[in-house]
């Protein structure tokens, strides 16, 4: 629980001790008998249990407490790179990945393969990275994948490497990279040769480092890495 969020809480067979309370700045919320309680950080089950044993003690035989967060304010993420939307987000009860980046407008058409979620824990301090395989949770529909999202949250999501592929191709482009495209599938991507083609002679320019290495007479099977640029010469026989 954070500032701004809204605890309607009840006790059994005790009408006149419900209430619902917006937790303060300072963490705290005012409860019957009680008077302010720190809820500022603790889980809606802990809240309960505390406030169980404060009534408990010489006030109520045997309490029964229910907690019910009427409104979340304090609980946000923030959702970068390549979504329509970029920003901080509130987040509800129990808001998804998935729900965030419909709230956040969409992926892009630039949207890489992958989305990382960076979450720090708030008893250690250490911050946890979450990989997310974005084919694998909307194209294979494995909903696994689609976390529950935890305050300050800190979501990206990756842009798509390119290839390039110029020369004797029906379309000579920059086109999307995808995990296992090859020289025959970049041409097909490519719209497939031209007459004039000489497929044999086709070659890659790929830089490494600083360095840019020029593959020749490459295979139609070769894989083709980011940022590759397919050159198909023409013949001249």
């Amino acid at each position: 629980m954070g500032e701004g969020d809204i605890l309607k809480i009840t006790v059994y067979d005790h009408p006149d001790l419900a209430t619902t309370e917006r937790v303060s700045g300072d963490g705290t919320i005012k409860f019957p008998f009680i008077g302010n309680v720190k809820v500022g950080g603790k889980s809606i089950s802990n809240i309960s249990k505390e406030i169980t044993s404060f009534l408990a003690d010489g006030y109520i035989v045997d309490p029964y407490v229910t907690v019910f967060v009427e409104e979340f304010k304090s609980r946000k993420a923030i959702i970068l790179g390549q979504v329509y939307k970029p920003g901080v987000y509130v987040l509800s009860e129990s808001t998804t990945f998935l729900e965030l980046i419909s709230k956040a407008g969409g992926l892009t058409k630039d949207t890489g393969d992958n989305a990382i979620i960076k979450r720090k824990s708030f008893d250690s301090g250490e911050e946890k990275v979450i990989s997310i395989d974005l084919k694998r949770l909307i194209e294979k529909g494995d909903t696994s994948l689609d976390v529950v999202l935890m305050d300050s949250d800190n979501i990206f999501i990756s842009k798509a490497g390119v290839f390039y592929i110029t020369g004797e191709v029906e379309k000579p482009d920059a086109y999307k990279h995808e995990l296992g495209v090859t020289v025959i599938k970049a041409v097909t991507m490519a719209g497939g040769f031209t007459d004039k083609a000489s497929p044999k002679k086709t070659k890659i320019i790929r830089k490494i480092g600083k360095e840019e290495k020029v593959m020749e007479k490459v295979k139609m099977d070769e894989p083709v890495f980011p940022n590759d640029v397919i050159v198909v010469p023409e013949s001249f026989f």
